[in-house]
């Protein structure tokens, strides 16, 4: 067995273990969804900057996923754009407010954003929870605070308020990230491999959508969950959920 991925699966399992921890959080923000949802108010989820976005791609048009889900993934941020050009983007004061213009957020009253940032300190991330909370949006972090407790204030990185998301959200819910994010240690490289936020990002949003679902049903509720399109029958299960969700997540269809 390669020890080194045995150590590495077992830091992942660790932090899968505290997240599961987070449970009354999960709830929490379970039933402020649902109530947004019962109220036909939109549920965003924003991932401000690089890699971030991936959770916001994990519950997109997913299998055993809600199609609630308005995922807003801006190209600004997007890696395929250019890594170095999303992490310019992401520590661009103001920024935000014309991403969020953009998807509509704030449209009405009783709207709800998920912010997945894994650091929760950067410029992107902390203007998207401030205008969230000038719009009257709900907001609820995936996020911890392992890197707003070491990265000073004034750093390029850093929001210039140097305020941290998991402070400035209605909801948190800690993902529990390690510090540097990298957790493997090489004999004979000073340097660590491996990274876990992505791993504890999407945890997370998977997390959140079987709670949502479990909410769901104990209020009878049927949850518009979609199942794999590469299943028999799973186009035909969809089409009724991607024709009513079409029209209002923009990258749905």
């Amino acid at each position: 067995m390669n020890s080194l991925i045995h150590d590495y699966r077992n830091t992942i399992n660790g932090v899968l273990e505290l997240i599961e921890g987070e449970q009354e959080s999960f709830e929490k923000a379970a039933k402020v969804i649902v109530e947004a949802f019962l109220a036909d108010k939109m549920v965003h989820v924003i991932g401000p900057g690089g890699h971030s976005n991936m959770g916001v791609e994990e519950v997109l048009w997913r299998a055993g996923g809600l199609a609630i889900w308005d995922a807003i993934l801006d190209p600004g941020t997007n890696l395929i754009h250019g890594a170095k050009r999303s992490n310019i983007i992401e520590r661009t004061p103001g920024y935000a407010k014309g991403v969020l213009d953009a998807y509509h957020v704030g449209a009405e009253k009783g709207e709800v954003m998920v912010i997945v940032n894994a650091y929760g300190i950067n410029s992107m991330t902390i203007d998207t929870v401030q205008e969230c909370k000038a719009r009257q949006v709900t907001t609820i972090a995936v996020t911890s605070d392992s890197f707003a407790k070491i990265v000073p204030n004034g750093h390029p990185s850093r929001h210039p308020s140097g305020k941290n998301l998991f402070e400035e959200t209605d909801i948190y819910i800690n993902n529990h990230l390690p510090v540097g994010d990298a957790v493997v240690e090489i004999e004979g490289y000073g340097q660590k491999v491996g990274s876990t936020s992505t791993f504890c990002n999407c945890f997370v949003m998977n997390c959140l959508s079987v709670t949502i679902v479990n909410e769901m049903v104990k209020r009878g509720i049927k949850p518009p969950v979609f199942v794999s399109a590469n299943m028999p029958g799973g186009d035909e299960h969809n089409r009724n959920l991607e024709e009513k969700y079409g029209k209002l997540v923009k990258h749905l269809l």
